[in-house]
């Protein structure tokens, strides 16, 4: 007899996770992915995507790849209708399932607050095409300004605004104002008539942000970079038009020409939630479904919400891949913990810190708010970190063992206009970030290839345990 299906919308951080953790606990029944994109998408390394820093294999590897000699079975479609009642989803293609559980983590998508023209005129930065648009709108850009002759034509070209001062806008500011000096001066322009202005509502950068606590150290890097970053805060964007930015602050209308508008302004859950029997008192203002501590929709315990669709509203969480990550692991185990009539254990998610980049080559690391590491080293850590959260251990140890061997061998580089910057030579900035990089890479590549024996090895040393706690270990792969 056919089992009735375990059904995973969405196959982000959560979802996939999901997938990977109840395939690992030998679950009998069918798991079933529902993924519209042929590539997972690892959102926090879209930076190095952008920068040439790392390649689009490492940052969006293949679902087909990541689930082979899995049971999981991958089904590229969008959804048309949930029907909670029926236990029962209908695709955009016109296929049908029916399911035994469900697990919705269709993620989100960036709202516009009903900004007049920012759909049409502003580039998102949620996606590796979004990655490569912008990519290929900045050299365009930067191509027709180093021959145009009309000085405020050139200035509209090289001006880049970003709408929003959140992790994201913050991260891509940084990287901006470190890389288009770079491509333009190859060009033979004067990478000095660049300009990169941070656009934010509120007087403060990452407020009301996890990150907030880096509030300062992200302001010192913002102004540090090879063009500082231009604070435009207390601006309320009222439009966005193909010439620029058009706000109030302080009660007066203004303008900022830019020829590139970024918004990493917010977000909203994914449309698909608005559909749902879910009362107005348990949704919240953004429209996240509340769940139980478990992470069931309530008054429909067969249903799991995680991600950005959800929010458990004693202990709200912040929108970041560590967050993703234990809430999938989480779900998997409770989706088995149901069919075997164990008890379900809360979602208990331990926030180990935070990290960003904050220039090319440079960024942030703040462990457990304890302690914090910047710089060359805290880029080391946070790229380290990210690179040990990639889905299972052979991809995981691929893409760690070739980021440790482009940083020895310098592939992958975006070069730096002031490569003395920070008072040490060129080669002594290369031995040390050689040896930081080989410090950090050595463990995480061993534990990703053979973790009973690197726990075996080392854990008279203390150094398994650290690494659970600040990077928890990625899947194991159903054979």
């Amino acid at each position: 007899m056919n089992q009735i299906p375990t059904i995973i919308l969405g196959g982000g951080f959560v979802g996939l996770f999901t997938a990977l953790h109840l395939a690992q606990q030998n679950d009998a029944r069918p798991i079933i992915l529902v993924e519209q994109n042929d590539r997972f998408t690892f959102k926090p390394l879209l930076y190095e995507l952008l920068t040439g820093e790392m390649h689009m294999e490492q940052i969006c590897p293949l679902y087909t790849d990541l689930l082979k000699g899995s049971k999981i079975t991958i089904v590229r479609d969008t959804v048309k209708t949930i029907d909670l009642s029926q236990k029962r989803i209908v695709l955009t293609l016109g296929q049908a399932y029916d399911y035994g559980n469900l697990v919705i983590a269709l993620g989100s998508k960036p709202t516009y607050f009903n900004t007049p023209g920012a759909a049409e005129n502003a580039l998102p930065f949620a996606t590796a095409n979004d990655a490569m648009t912008l990519k290929m709108r900045l050299q365009d850009c930067l191509q027709t300004a180093v021959v145009t002759k009309d000085p405020e034509q050139r200035s509209h070209l090289l001006t880049v605004a970003i709408i929003g001062a959140g992790p994201a806008g913050v991260e891509l500011a940084c990287t901006l104002a470190d890389l288009l000096p770079v491509w333009y001066d190859a060009l033979g322009g004067d990478y000095e008539d660049i300009r990169i202005v941070l656009v934010n509502r509120s007087n403060e950068i990452l407020k009301g942000d996890i990150n907030s606590r880096l509030r300062q150290t992200a302001k010192n890097f913002l102004s540090d970079r090879t063009v500082s970053v231009e604070l435009l805060l207390d601006a309320a964007v009222t439009a966005i038009t193909p010439m620029g930015v058009e706000y109030k602050r302080m009660g007066k209308a203004d303008f900022l020409p830019a020829m590139t508008v970024v918004w990493t302004g917010g977000t909203e859950p994914h449309p698909l939630l608005k559909t749902l029997p879910v009362t107005p008192e348990n949704r919240n203002k953004r429209g996240q479904l509340q769940v139980l501590p478990t992470l069931q929709l309530r008054d429909f315990s067969e249903v799991f919400v995680g991600g950005d669709c959800s929010y458990v509203s004693a202990e709200p969480q912040p929108a970041t891949a560590q967050v993703a990550y234990q809430q999938g692991k989480a779900i998997a185990y409770n989706l088995k913990a149901l069919a075997e009539g164990r008890s379900l254990m809360s979602a208990q998610v331990n926030l180990r810190g935070t990290l960003m980049k904050l220039g090319i080559g440079e960024g942030v690391a703040n462990i457990f708010d304890r302690v914090e590491i910047k710089g060359e080293l805290g880029h080391l850590i946070r790229q380290g970190t990210y690179l040990e959260l990639l889905p299972i251990p052979i991809y995981n140890f691929k893409t760690t063992a070739e980021w440790f061997t482009d940083g020895v061998l310098q592939r992958h580089q975006t070069p730096s206009l002031h490569p003395t910057k920070t008072g040490r030579t060129p080669l002594l900035a290369g031995l040390t970030a050689t040896l930081a990089s080989f410090l950090i890479a050595t463990p995480l590549i061993w534990r990703a290839a053979q973790p009973e024996h690197f726990q075996k090895n080392m854990e008279s040393t203390g150094l398994p345990t650290l690494m659970d706690q600040l990077v928890p270990e990625t899947v194991n792969q159903q054979k």
